[in-house]
């Protein structure tokens, strides 16, 4: 089973400072300051992780055909051998990794 993550998640500045207009705020003594509000956004660790990993995966080939033509010459040369054991194996594990 495999999943494709695309979501659209852009490698950027972790803190990003965006400016509204400047507002004026009245004082006690009748004189007005500016006031500037700002609106920031900072991503997590975690969030910084999977954006690394995201990048990482989309470079990556979906393939690894070394693999895919070694086991393709051990077929046609009779060399491939099934272990049904490790095969039930790690169904069993999967399952129980889909189960948790």
């Amino acid at each position: 089973m495999s999943q494709k993550i695309d979501g659209g998640i852009t490698a950027g500045a972790p803190v990003r400072q965006v400016a509204t207009p400047t507002r004026t705020a009245a004082t006690g003594d009748g004189a007005a300051r500016p006031v500037e509000a700002v609106d920031s956004l900072r991503l997590t660790g975690e969030a910084t992780s999977l954006q690394a990993l995201q990048r990482e995966l989309s470079t990556a080939p979906a393939v690894d055909n070394a693999r895919v033509q070694a086991v393709r010459e051990a077929l046609e040369n009779g060399s491939y051998r099934i272990n049904p054991d490790a095969i039930a194996q790690r169904m069993l594990d999967l399952d129980q990794q889909l189960q948790a």
